[in-house]
């Protein structure tokens, strides 16, 4: 529908709306630079805005990489929290519709993703803990999933849960490897992939 209002712009930009667009320069600059070799001045001129602006966000370069990975943690566990909410699904549809919407919400932030599986080492090892423990709750979620799939006769009874949990995020994860846009179409891939993984749970019936 057409506007008929120019509406004025902001002049500043809300901390929700800010906040998302601080980040989203630390991921551009940390994806073309490396986490190590760039700094907070880069992520400034990514902005725009003077360095000293950057420190009423932050303290530090690494808090920068903690607040956008824990960013990430957040939305894709909006995902896992819709899956988990749709009714009527067998645990086998439930799992094809999360392995589709991550590897969807991958494609669609590769550059976040990118950094992610590059630099998360780089936090100090408090704040890498708190990471993992928001990794590892998709993990045990994804394990129930198919255990929940074997005791209705729906997965190969003889597959571990945990080792085939790993090759499912094995091929949601990967994707940021491979997928290049305009070659790789992004509903295809998700299908595809999602496809793929619930063929290795189901195994032969």
């Amino acid at each position: 529908m057409a506007r008929t209002t120019k509406a004025a712009p902001s002049r500043v930009a809300t901390p929700k709306k800010r906040d998302r667009e601080v980040l989203d320069a630390a991921a551009r600059v940390f994806y073309q630079r490396g986490y190590s070799d760039a700094s907070v001045q880069d992520v400034a001129d990514e902005l725009g805005i003077l360095k000293g602006s950057l420190y009423h966000y932050i303290k530090t370069k690494e808090d920068l990489l903690f607040r956008l990975l824990l960013e990430t943690h957040d939305e894709i566990y909006e995902i896992l929290e819709e899956v988990a909410a749709l009714e009527g699904l067998d645990p086998l549809e439930r799992l094809e519709i999360y392995i589709r919407k991550q590897v969807e919400y991958n494609i669609d932030n590769l550059l976040r993703v990118s950094v992610y599986y590059h630099d998360l080492e780089r936090l100090t090892e408090e704040r890498r803990k708190q990471i993992v423990a928001r990794r590892r709750e998709h993990e045990q979620w994804v394990i129930a999933l198919i255990k929940e799939a074997q005791a209705q006769g729906l997965a190969d009874p003889d597959l571990d849960p945990k080792i085939a949990a790993r090759c499912i995020f094995a091929t949601i994860i990967w994707t940021y490897r491979w997928f290049k846009k305009g070659r790789d179409g992004r509903e295809k891939v998700a299908s595809t992939c999602a496809a793929f993984a619930l063929r290795g749970v189901i195994g032969k019936q």
